[in-house]
C-alpha cells in the first residue's frame, strides 16, 4: 500500500506542478477563478472526506480492541460519509456546467477539472476499498491480531484526504 500511496503522491506532485505552472503564467485567471466555483461544494466534500477518515480511525481503534461489531459499524459509517463525496462532486460538476465552467472557460477551470477528476478517481478506489473491507470484515476476514487490510485502507483514505485538502486550499480557498 505504501508503494501505491507514494506513487499517488508523485502523480499529484506532477499535477501540482501543472497547477503552479499555469498559475505562474496566468495569475489573474487564478485570482478570479476561486470566486467562480461553488465554494459550499468544496466545503461539503472536505467535511465528507475528513469525517470519513475520522470514522476509519475509530474503526481501527475498535478493531485493535477486539470489538469487531463496533469496527463494522464505524466502517459502514465511514463508507456512508465517504459516499457523500461523489454525490456532492457530481452535483458540483452539474452546477459548474450550468454556470459555464467548461473547458472553454479558461486555464483555471481546465486545471480545476483535470485535478478534481483525478482526485475523484482516486477517492472512488478508496470507496470501493471500503465496501470490499466491509464485506470481508462481515465475513470474519479480519481479527484484532490481523487487520492489515483495514490499516492499508485507512492509510490510503488518509492520503486521499491530504490530496483533497491541498486541492481545496489551492482552488477554493487561496486561488
Amino acid at each position: 500500500m505504501w508503494v501505491g500511496i507514494c506513487l499517488e503522491f508523485i502523480e499529484f506532485a506532477v499535477f501540482f506542478v501543472v497547477y503552479f505552472t499555469a498559475r505562474w503564467h496566468h495569475p489573474q485567471e487564478f485570482r478570479e477563478g476561486a470566486h467562480r466555483l461553488w465554494t459550499w461544494g468544496g466545503v461539503g466534500i472536505t467535511a465528507a472526506m475528513v469525517t470519513s477518515g475520522w470514522l476509519l480511525t475509530r474503526m481501527l481503534a475498535a478493531m485493535r480492541a477486539g470489538r469487531q461489531r463496533a469496527a463494522m459499524a464505524m466502517l459502514a459509517l465511514a463508507l456512508l460519509a465517504g459516499l457523500a463525496y461523489p454525490a456532492i462532486k457530481v452535483f458540483e460538476w452539474q452546477w459548474n456546467l450550468a454556470h459555464g465552467l467548461t473547458a472553454g472557460a479558461g486555464i483555471f477551470v481546465v486545471v480545476y477539472w483535470y485535478l478534481t477528476i483525478n482526485h475523484f478517481i482516486h477517492a472512488s478506489w478508496g470507496l470501493m476499498g471500503m465496501a470490499w473491507c466491509l464485506a470481508r470484515l462481515g465475513a470474519g476476514g479480519y481479527s484484532a491480531q490481523d487487520h492489515r487490510g483495514l490499516v492499508a485502507l485507512a492509510t490510503y483514505w488518509h492520503a486521499t484526504d491530504l490530496v483533497w485538502l491541498m486541492l481545496f486550499a489551492l482552488f477554493y480557498a487561496f486561488a
